[in-house]
């Protein structure tokens, strides 16, 4: 029995960090963090962090790929092999994938959307054509973007995990990582 639980857990545990392994590997590589400050400092809005958004939404929707193989390898485990096992992984992959798919039926959108990355790319634009001082310099704080130099708020957006490596080491930022899966730790305002 408890054999059986701890296989079950096993599987689960695989088939729950096998779709989020694009964000947590690819992303905190030294070369693909050049062009951005040390965690958990602002970044400013440049072409790197538009780009680095549509990498992200990339690397999001890549998960359902990753996603497939323990789906696959956690049925194959339930006909052939450890059902505990396999069970957990099918579960908590297809779990997942129906997570991930359900934003086209009206729910939570991905952390990162091609609709951030224009709104930032919005604000860019913006703070060059009518600055709000006298050097703009816009950049992407925690809750919001905001200039850094007079401290107008430019938009409420706040930020999600951008694939920085973190500061507070590589196993805690994994756990935080699995546990908000990459949405900003603030929720955006609303404007009632």
């Amino acid at each position: 029995m408890i054999e059986s639980v701890i296989l079950f857990l096993l599987g689960s545990f695989i088939g729950y960090i096998s779709p989020k392994l694009p964000v947590l590997m690819i992303t905190r590589a030294k070369g693909f963090n050049y062009h951005f400050s040390h965690h958990p400092e602002p970044i400013s809005l440049s072409p790197y962090l538009t780009q680095r958004l549509l990498h992200m939404r990339t690397f999001y929707w890549l998960g359902l790929g990753f996603a497939l193989i323990p789906i696959a390898a956690g049925y194959a485990s339930l006909v052939w092999g450890s059902a505990p096992f396999g069970f957990g992984m099918w579960l908590s992959s297809g779990w997942s994938v129906i997570n991930r798919l359900q934003t086209f039926i009206g729910g939570t959108p991905p952390p990162w959307t091609y609709e951030m990355a224009i709104r930032l790319q919005l604000v860019m634009n913006k703070s060059k054509q009518n600055p709000c001082c006298d050097f703009p310099e816009p950049e992407w704080q925690l809750t919001a973007v905001r200039c850094s130099s007079c401290n107008i708020t430019l938009d409420e957006m706040p930020r999600p995990d951008l694939g920085r490596k973190r500061s507070d080491g590589i196993f805690a930022g994994s756990i935080r990582l699995l546990a908000s899966d990459g949405y900003p730790i603030v929720s955006e305002q609303s404007e009632e």
